[in-house]
């Protein structure tokens, strides 16, 4: 992804409406078996490719919380501007979250981030919702789509 150069808070106030794409990303095995070690779910839908492959996923899921704590990775591959002078960023919760489709082990994702408000909280204190949806690379439908809050201090 091309360097892209920052931006103030009131320009960012001008792109609500604006969709920001994410690079590509790998879900393989691998990452999911280390999110189910860091979790402690261990599912066999998950970890368990032979009794998986029975069901009616025909193989091995991602969970639906690996792909919700990727936002954050597929966020930082987006074409979207960072925020001139910015001091932190945290997450403040989320509006909505939907898992729609399964991510197969081996299937590619990117996500799509509409930034749908932005309000001062106080000074150098801004609160942003950003309407997610993560794409699978060759399936119609999402894997999920959020609201995703978050507050950034500049």
């Amino acid at each position: 992804m091309l360097p892209v150069t920052p931006i103030s808070p009131a320009e960012l106030a001008q792109k609500i409406g604006h969709t920001y794409r994410s690079e590509w990303l790998l879900v393989d095995q691998p990452m999911i078996d280390a999110f189910a070690t860091a979790t402690g779910d261990h599912q066999f839908i998950h970890i368990d490719p032979e009794r998986a492959a029975q069901t009616p996923f025909g193989g091995t899921i991602a969970h639906g919380f690996l792909l919700l704590s990727l936002l954050v990775r597929l966020n930082e591959t987006s074409n979207q501007p960072p925020i001139a002078g910015l001091k932190m960023g945290v997450n403040y919760g989320f509006e909505r979250v939907r898992f729609v489709h399964p991510v197969r082990s081996g299937s590619r994702i990117r996500g799509h981030f509409t930034l749908a408000s932005l309000e001062e909280k106080r000074a150098g204190q801004y609160q942003q919702q950003t309407d997610v949806t993560v794409e699978i690379e060759g399936i119609d439908k999402p894997a999920l789509t959020a609201a995703w809050i978050g507050q950034f201090f500049v």
